[in-house]
């Protein structure tokens, strides 16, 4: 999955706000024990930004590090924490269909945590409630619609979260228990005599 991430992550592979970082952060409180959890995808997320904001930066992208800038990252790492935590609250036994949807509403809770986060952030939008649904539809005029950064969100967030899911599925060997298949009856009898000689 990190390694899926990092490459994703190349300027120009994928479109715009195309990301896999919503479902690395949902699969990773899904599936990686402890705080492994948290500071693994976190830590990886933080080193990718700086090169990221490093290489926009030497290719004239001048307010990369701006507080504004960094102020809108800052709520992209709100947002992984809180997919994160959804993560933690699904199991890797649970349906495929049932961790997509898990992975679908995570993005959606990133999708509103970060342009809500600009819509406070940005002076450009009103403090009001048609502000806030200005920063939630159409975004600020001149940039491109944030209802497409929506719809982006969940596409890449549902494609990414099934490849995830589906090759731990895939790769995961399941022991007799998890498959639910009982042990024969002289099976678990047979078990106590032998330990007895």
């Amino acid at each position: 999955m990190l390694a899926v991430f990092v490459v994703s992550r190349i300027p120009g592979l994928l479109p715009p706000n195309f990301s896999a970082a919503y479902a690395l952060a949902f699969c990773a409180g899904l599936y990686f024990p402890g705080a492994l959890a948290w500071w693994l995808p976190l830590g990886v997320m933080l080193v990718t930004d700086l090169g990221l904001n490093a290489w926009y930066a030497s290719h004239g992208v001048a307010n990369v590090f701006s507080p504004l800038s960094l102020l809108s990252q800052l709520g992209s790492y709100v947002g992984y924490v809180v997919l994160i935590g959804l993560g933690r609250r699904f199991k890797p036994r649970d349906s495929g269909v049932r961790l997509l949807g898990g992975g679908i509403l995570g993005a959606l809770v990133f999708y509103l945590i970060t342009n809500t986060t600009s819509w406070l952030s940005d002076p450009g939008y009103a403090k009001t409630l048609a502000g806030w649904i200005q920063a939630l539809t159409t975004g600020l005029p001149g940039l491109p619609s944030t209802w497409t950064f929506f719809l982006k969100t969940l596409l890449s967030g549902g494609l990414f979260t099934a490849l995830f899911v589906g090759a731990m599925k895939f790769s995961a060997a399941e022991s007799p228990a998890e498959k639910g298949v009982q042990p024969e009856a002289g099976e678990e009898e047979a078990a106590p005599d032998e330990a007895k000689a």
